[in-house]
C-alpha cells in the first residue's frame, strides 16, 4: 500500500537537531504543568486547556516532535473526554535537555510527560531513574511490542523501565540512480545493496568504482563525517563499555570506523560537506554527491532539500550493516506538576502503542520502535514516491530488527560530535592526516569530559 500523501518527515539527529518546521521556543523553560481545570476564573491550565472539569496532562517536547501534528492528542482526547492534552516545545534539544535535567534535579517545572532524545537516554536512566515512573506494568505496555534494543535503552540498571520508545532511526543508503547509471554502476536497489552487503569496506570499494567514471563535479558521498556516523551506528560497542568506562580510544570498532571514513576523504570520494550546513542542503538539489547514509527520518529531509529538481532520481538500498541513528522516548516524571502520574503513564503507553506508532509513521515519517507495528499495512506496505517508490517499510523494518543492542553512555553526543566536527572534518575539508585529525578530536573530547 502506498501512502496516499507523502508523509512529512521530522529530522532529529544524533549529532544535531534539525527542525523542518520552526516551533516557538518557550521563554519560561520546560514547563507546562498539569492541573485540574476548575470553574473559577483563571482556573484553566495554560496552553489553551480551556476544558472545565477536565484533567489536563502536559507534554514537554523538543523541536517539531510530531505527536501533536499526527493528530494523536486529539484522538486520545476524543476517546477520553475527561482529558485535555497541552504540549510545550523548545526548538532545539541542546536547549531543552539541560533544562530537563535541572527540573528533574529540583523536582519542579516538569511537564507530566517529557520527551528524551536517544543520545540523552543513557544519562537519564543512569542518574534520573528514581525521579521517573516505572512504566513496566502500566496498562497497555508490552515489552514484546518493542524492539529488544529499544526496550533496553529505556531500562535502568535496577530493571525498571522508565522510558518508552516513540521511534527509531534505522539506516539505509540513499543513492542517486541517475549518477550511478552515468558511472556504470547498477541502479536497481537490490543490485546496489549487493555491492556493499555485509562490509563497510565494500562501500568504500564501490566508491572507488564510482570515482573511475564519476560524472563531472560529483563525489560518491557527501562527507566523511556522515560515513563515520553510519559505521559507528552499526556496532554494539562504541564509546563506553558495559561498566560505564570511556573506551572509544581503544575500541577496534571505532578505530575501524575512523580509518574507513578517513580513507573516503583521502581517496577523494567525498564532496567535503558538513551535514546540516547550507552547502550540504543545496547539494541535494544540485546532485553533488551520489550516496548518503540515511536513517528513515532523513528521507523527508532529502525530499525537502532536493525538491522537484531531484524528484525520482533518488532511491534507497540496504546499508552494508544494520545500524541506527536517532530516535526518542517518553518518560513520566514523578514530580509532574499536575500530580496525575497514573493518567500521564496511561497516555504515554497509548502514544507508544503499535497502532499509534504506525500512525505516527504514516503522518510524520517517524519509524516505529514497535516491532508489532511492522506488520500493520501502513508500515509493512509503505512506499515512498519521491524515492522511486522504494519499499521503505520493509527496508527500514529489517534494518531496525537487525540493528545491534548498543551500549549507550552519558556523553555519547559529546564524543560523536567531536570525532566528526573537530577531527574528521579536518581530515576531510582541510587535508589533515588521519593521525592529526584523531589527535585533535581526542584532545577536544578529553577536555570536554575532563579526562
Amino acid at each position: 500500500m502506498r501512502h496516499r500523501t507523502t508523509p512529512r518527515y521530522r529530522s532529529r539527529t544524533s549529532r544535531k537537531v534539525v527542525v523542518l518546521a520552526a516551533v516557538a521556543a518557550l521563554s519560561a523553560g520546560l514547563l507546562a504543568g498539569c492541573a485540574e481545570d476548575t470553574d473559577e476564573p483563571g482556573g484553566s491550565s495554560g496552553g489553551g486547556g480551556g476544558g472545565k472539569g477536565k484533567t489536563t496532562i502536559s507534554i514537554g517536547v523538543f523541536g517539531n516532535f510530531g505527536l501533536q501534528e499526527a493528530g494523536l492528542y486529539k484522538e486520545y482526547e476524543n476517546q477520553h473526554p475527561d482529558i485535555k492534552i497541552v504540549q510545550s516545545s523548545i526548538e532545539r534539544n541542546e536547549n531543552y535537555y539541560p533544562q530537563l535535567l535541572t527540573h528533574l534535579g529540583s523536582g519542579s517545572g516538569l511537564a507530566d510527560i517529557q520527551a528524551v532524545e536517544v543520545n540523552n537516554i543513557a544519562e537519564v536512566t543512569a542518574t534520573q531513574a528514581d525521579k521517573l515512573v516505572d512504566l513496566t506494568s502500566v496498562q497497555g505496555v508490552k515489552q514484546s511490542n518493542f524492539l529488544d534494543w529499544k526496550w533496553k535503552q529505556g531500562t535502568a540498571k535496577s530493571g525498571t523501565t522508565v522510558a518508552l520508545g516513540t521511534d527509531v532511526g534505522p539506516q539505509g543508503i540513499c543513492y542517486r540512480r541517475d549518477l550511478f547509471k552515468k558511472a556504470g554502476l547498477p541502479t536497481d536497489r537490490e543490485a546496489v545493496g549487493k555491492l556493499w552487503a555485509g562490509d563497510w569496506r565494500k562501500y568504500l570499494e564501490a566508491g572507488k568504482r564510482y570515482r573511475a567514471k564519476a560524472p563531472e563535479g560529483t563525489a560518491f558521498v557527501d562527507g566523511a563525517g556522515g560515513v563515520m556516523a553510519a559505521i559507528t551506528g552499526s556496532s554494539a560497542h562504541r564509546y563506553y563499555d558495559s561498566d560505564g568506562k570511556v573506551i572509544y580510544k581503544t575500541n577496534p570498532a571505532i578505530k575501524e570506523a575512523w580509518d574507513i571514513s578517513a580513507e573516503f576523504a583521502s581517496a577523494g570520494l567525498t564532496a567535503k560537506l558538513q551535514q546540516f550546513q547550507p552547502s550540504w542542503n543545496s547539494a541535494f538539489a544540485n546532485g553533488k554527491f551520489a550516496t548518503v547514509s540515511c536513517p528513515a527520518w532523513m528521507l523527508g529531509y532529502i525530499k525537502d532539500k532536493g525538491g522537484e529538481a531531484a524528484e525520482g532520481k533518488w532511491d534507497v538500498a540496504a546499508a552494508p550493516k544494520p545500524s541506527n541513528w536517532g530516535g526518542s522516548f517518553l518518560v513520566v516524571p514523578k514530580a509532574g506538576k499536575g500530580k496525575h502520574p497514573e493518567e500521564a503513564a496511561k497516555l504515554a503507553a497509548w502514544l507508544t502503542a503499535p497502532e499509534q506508532q504506525a500512525r505516527f509513521f504514516e503522518k510524520q515519517g517517524s519509524f516505529p520502535s514497535s516491532t508489532a507495528a511492522y506488520e500493520l499495512p501502513v508500515v509493512k506496505d509503505a512506499k515512498h514516491p519521491y524515492f522511486n517508490n522504494a519499499p521503505i517499510g520493509k527496508i527500514f523494518a529489517k534494518a531496525a530488527e537487525d540493528a545491534p543492542v548498543q551500549i549507550l553512555g552519558p556523553k555519547d553526543l559529546v564524543i560523536a560530535t567531536n570525532l566528526a566536527d573537530v577531527g574528521m572534518l579536518q581530515v576531510d575539508q582541510k587535508g589533515k592526516s588521519s593521525a592529526a585529525g584523531w589527535k585533535a578530536a581526542t584532545k577536544a573530547i578529553d577536555n570536554a569530559l575532563d579526562l
